[in-house]
């Protein structure tokens, strides 16, 4: 069978090759007693490590060259930090350093500006979150991570939902097998009076299928305005099950009107 030759930034990835973990740990030894050739074997053994990961961020419309030489940055960090004694596979360890690259890469180019210190506040947040939820084992609050970062609770939802990706107008919400109903079909202009208290109307009919803790998050989020964050701190939940639960109301009601 023959091999698609498919290069990126110059290199052809039918080429590359692929370390053993013995040959890996040999170089290792090589590298840390000074050996600048064995570093570049581990990099160049380990490029198809960067590929896989790349794939993930396919479809953010960034250029596979730029993620590609990114991947390789976290993936030469990964190579001069990662220490034998740990007993860990380097892959385990390389891949979330890669994606960390990658990830501070997007969000530094990010086309929506945001200031640095609200970045920081909402990294700072992300990390925060991460330490509760390994040492609670469940998804802390925004008040409890505001509580633990001893910042107000409201710095911490605007600074969370102004690092959140942009949603594209044509990204599709509901597909019920026929043509798809995207963002941009539940935008109107709010001089259309007679359309707006129609909609609302049959949104509310709709609502009425729903159970209690349903008709709660859509009302606190369509007729209040407030976020997930916001809903999810109100109601006791994580964020991600009033997203879960939004959707699937949503998807309800719509089979609801629309069936």
């Amino acid at each position: 069978m023959t091999k698609h030759k498919v290069e990126i930034c110059g290199v052809d990835t039918s080429k590359l090759p692929v370390l053993k973990n013995e040959e890996m740990r040999e170089l290792f030894k090589q590298m840390q007693a000074g050996n600048i050739t064995a570093r570049e074997e581990l990099v160049n053994g380990n490029l198809r490590l960067v590929l896989s990961v790349i794939q993930r961020f396919n479809n953010r419309g960034e250029y596979g060259d730029d993620l590609f030489q990114v991947g390789c940055i976290g993936l030469m960090k990964s190579i001069d930090n990662f220490d034998l004694g740990h007993n860990v596979k380097f892959s385990t360890y390389a891949v979330p350093m890669i994606i960390g690259e990658i990830r501070r890469y997007l969000r530094d180019n990010n086309p929506i500006r945001v200031s640095r210190s609200l970045r920081d506040t909402a990294y700072k947040a992300l990390q925060v979150r991460e330490r509760l939820i390994s040492k609670t084992s469940k998804e802390p609050t925004a008040m409890e991570i505001a509580e633990e970062m001893d910042v107000d609770h409201s710095d911490i939802v605007f600074a969370m939902d102004a690092i959140q990706d942009p949603v594209s107008l044509f990204e599709p919400i509901y597909n019920d097998g026929g043509d798809p109903i995207y963002v941009m079909d539940q935008l109107s202009d709010d001089k259309d009076k007679d359309s707006l208290w129609v909609d609302k109307l049959s949104l509310k009919e709709g609502m009425y299928q729903l159970n209690e803790r349903e008709n709660t998050i859509l009302n606190k989020r369509f007729f209040q305005g407030k976020t997930q964050m916001e809903v999810a701190e109100e109601i006791g939940i994580s964020q991600a099950q009033v997203s879960r639960l939004e959707k699937g109301a949503i998807d309800q009601m719509n089979k609801e009107m629309f069936e």
